[in-house]
């Protein structure tokens, strides 16, 4: 039976139509629409695809967000199930103080994070989950599943924006990473991204000492590729980290209800 996943992030909205609610399912189609253009979807890329049995989604932008992609899918009969974080699923326990706090991406993000990781390894090992995109966070997850707590930080955007309005006279187009900037421009894009590499390092070496365990170290998110030169320690970049979560959660929830 079809599957539909939605990734409604901060600025856009990416999905996937797959055969099947299965980690390793096949994508029949697929796009992406920033938030603005929500309402084209309906008559514009959803307009000539087949009807999904199922719909799974993650959404961070809110719920008059949410409500505008129930009306682009009017044109089905599908029911929307979103996903709002647990104490437990999927394998992975929530260590948040309030679970359903946890931002939906995130959770999601992890879920698909720690089953790429068992398929891959064959065994459990600590795991160090990194999003880059509007934010930037960094999750450590234990070898027995615990998501153990995280950190947000600001991503490239959000900090030269804040630079730029907090320095009197500082309006200078993106540069390069370097080891020793000598512009501006340089100066602002290498420690922005030095700021995420370290607070990366940071995670790996908490969760290195608290387990005794070399973390894997997996990284997604639309600027994630910005970060891959620079980084101090071993990952695996993963382009799709929320639609694998949504894959094997869809797995877990829709064979429970057959």
């Amino acid at each position: 039976m079809s599957l539909l996943a939605i990734d409604v992030g901060n600025t856009r909205l990416k999905w996937a139509l797959y055969d099947r609610a299965h980690p390793q399912a096949t994508v029949l189609a697929q796009g992406a629409e920033f938030l603005e253009n929500i309402e084209r979807l309906a008559e514009g890329a959803w307009a000539e695809l087949p009807a999904p049995a199922r719909m799974i989604g993650c959404v961070v932008a809110g719920d008059a967000i949410k409500r505008r992609v129930h009306e682009q899918m009017d044109l089905w009969d599908v029911q929307p199930q979103w996903v709002v974080p647990s104490t437990t699923e999927a394998g992975l326990t929530n260590g948040y103080d309030h679970p359903s706090r946890l931002g939906a991406d995130r959770w999601v993000a992890m879920i698909g994070a720690r089953a790429r990781m068992l398929a891959q390894f064959k065994e459990a090992r600590p795991l160090v989950v990194v999003m880059v995109g509007t934010a930037v966070t960094v999750e450590a997850i234990d070898a027995q599943g615990h998501f153990l707590g995280g950190l947000i930080l600001p991503g490239h955007g959000i900090m030269l924006r804040a630079l730029e309005s907090g320095t009197a006279g500082l309006h200078v187009p993106t540069g390069e990473v370097r080891p020793f900037p000598t512009n501006t421009s340089d100066a602002l894009t290498s420690g922005g991204t030095y700021a995420i590499a370290g607070a990366c390092e940071r995670m790996v070496q908490h969760l290195r000492a608290h387990t005794g365990q070399e973390p894997v170290c997996i990284m997604t998110g639309g600027a994630g590729w910005k970060m891959a030169p620079s980084m101090s320690v071993p990952f695996d970049l993963v382009e799709n980290l929320i639609f694998d979560g949504l894959l094997t959660l869809a797995q877990a929830r829709f064979a429970q209800a057959s």
